[in-house]
């Protein structure tokens, strides 16, 4: 039986501090590398696998990225037909005056999603990276709450985030311990039950806009063995300063 492609939601609230003047009057997720807004790589991505239904979370400048994509992504194929993406949109700053962090914007826009869900930060370009139908059928088998893919940790950020046990676990290292970390990619599969306690304690929807990042949260789940990871080894940066921004695109 085939099962469809999970729905995303595509983190793009933030107010880019780090990239100013750049974000003064664009939002980092508009930004553009190689010729097309940074949130349009994600997006093109999820439509080469299979997703139909994205959810974008704002707050920053968050009209003009509802109006630069606005409910409907499709690009026309060589085959002739026209695949498209069913956009819609968690304005936080509309709803709360700001951004919620990570986990208090997914909590707000879990309404908008199923079960299971892609999750990939808007200023993020990994142009190589696949958002694939075997990887969510694994995850849907699995007793894992989230699965992460990790990067080699880059310049900026050299001790990384998490371990990675020999049997795909995502691990909650002590500081003190030596095993190798990698850096969290901002990319995963999620279930809804990981923003619900014991692992989180925003009410459903997040009525009331609490402001949460999520990696306590997955350190709960790490702790308890229900996070798995991947190491993903292809093009990857975090677009956080103009510096990066340039390079991309020399």
């Amino acid at each position: 039986m085939k099962t469809d492609a999970p729905p995303a939601l595509l983190l793009a609230a933030g107010r880019g501090e780090r990239m100013r003047p750049l974000t003064d009057t664009t939002p980092k997720p508009l930004l553009p590398v190689q010729g097309l807004p940074l949130l349009q790589w994600h997006l093109q991505a999820l439509q080469d696998g299979g997703v139909t239904r994205v959810v974008i979370n704002t707050a920053w400048l968050g009209e003009q990225i509802s109006d630069r994509f606005s409910s409907v992504f499709g690009l026309q194929r060589l085959s002739g037909k026209r695949q498209q993406l069913s956009i819609s949109y968690s304005h936080e700053g509309v709803d709360f005056g700001g951004a919620l962090e990570t986990a208090g914007g997914i909590a707000r826009a879990l309404p908008q999603l199923g079960q299971v869900f892609w999750l990939a930060a808007g200023d993020v370009f990994a142009p190589d990276f696949v958002f694939d139908m075997a990887a969510v059928q694994a995850f849907e088998r699995s007793h894992s709450l989230a699965h992460l893919w990790l990067v080699p940790n880059p310049a900026h950020n050299p001790r990384g985030d998490f371990g990675l046990s020999a049997d795909g676990l995502a691990l909650n290292l002590p500081p003190d311990d030596p095993a190798p970390r990698y850096t969290y990619s901002t990319i995963a599969l999620l279930r809804a039950e990981l923003f619900a306690p014991p692992w989180c304690d925003i009410p459903p929807g997040n009525p009331t806009g609490v402001k949460a990042p999520l990696a306590p949260v997955l350190r709960r789940a790490m702790d308890a063995g229900r996070v798995s990871a991947s190491l993903y080894t292809g093009r990857w940066t975090d677009v956080g300063t103009p510096e990066r921004l340039a390079e991309l695109n020399r």
